[in-house]
């Protein structure tokens, strides 16, 4: 009988959150990180980019909120110099509109289609899907266009991070946020209990991979987001 071969993973770069999805995000994946405001998506996905850059690995950065110089001197804290990166051709910042994103999809590639294979990119985060989601009425449609956005990413061969904004957490907004075909869901919570502010992230679905099954805790520290898997979050 044929022997399986396992896909390569990708590591995310954050420190503890990789036991938890047997070594990292599976190579050509398309992840969605989903969260409130203040949850550490965006820093979390600038962190998996620069881990692909300590190993060679280029990476795109689309955004529809974040602007350019705010972005970088805010990653600075962490000591993460994009503009450095930037330079060595590793990485590439892009500030679209929904509407710009769409126009790519209806030309099959467009403009980010020469800069993936320009810089060779490995990694791709789009922060945030919302903005994108929203430009699409009715449920069949939006869905249609992720599909589509979904399959201009496979063909790109990177392997992706989307961030998705959500006020709440809840069943019925998951639903709704959740509808795409993506490979993993993971939710970052930034709760309030007793008064203090805590951080905490779930592993609610990935494509073959035997994740834990388990809220645990999140941090922010000096070099960025780390997890601690064996730290169990009760309640929020």
């Amino acid at each position: 009988m044929p022997v399986a071969v396992k896909t390569p993973r990708m590591s995310s770069g954050v420190p503890g959150l990789d036991k938890l999805i047997e070594g990292g995000f599976k190579q050509g994946s398309i992840n969605l990180i989903c969260g409130g405001a203040g949850s550490g998506k965006t820093t979390f996905a600038i962190q998996y980019l620069i881990e692909g850059f300590k190993k060679g690995e280029s990476g795109l950065y689309i955004t529809f909120e974040e602007k350019k110089d705010k972005l970088f001197e805010d990653m600075l804290e962490f000591g993460w110099d994009l503009e450095k990166y930037e330079r060595l051709g590793l990485f590439r910042f892009l500030e679209y509109t929904p509407e710009q994103i769409k126009r790519v999809l209806v030309e099959g590639g467009g403009t980010i289609d020469a800069i993936i294979t320009q810089l060779k990119a490995k990694r791709l985060v789009i922060d945030s899907i919302t903005s994108f989601a929203l430009l699409f009425r009715d449920e069949l449609t939006q869905k249609e266009s992720s599909l589509a956005l979904f399959e201009l990413i496979n063909r790109w061969g990177c392997t992706a991070i989307l961030t998705s904004q959500a006020v709440q957490l809840s069943p019925e907004e998951l639903t709704a946020q959740l509808q795409f075909e993506v490979d993993s869901i993971i939710l970052f919570y930034h709760y309030k209990k007793k008064g203090v502010r805590g951080r905490a992230v779930e592993v609610l679905k990935m494509r073959g991979t035997k994740a834990a099954e388990k809220t645990v805790k999140l941090e922010m520290s000096k070099t960025g987001i780390v997890v601690y898997p064996e730290d169990i979050i009760d309640s929020m």
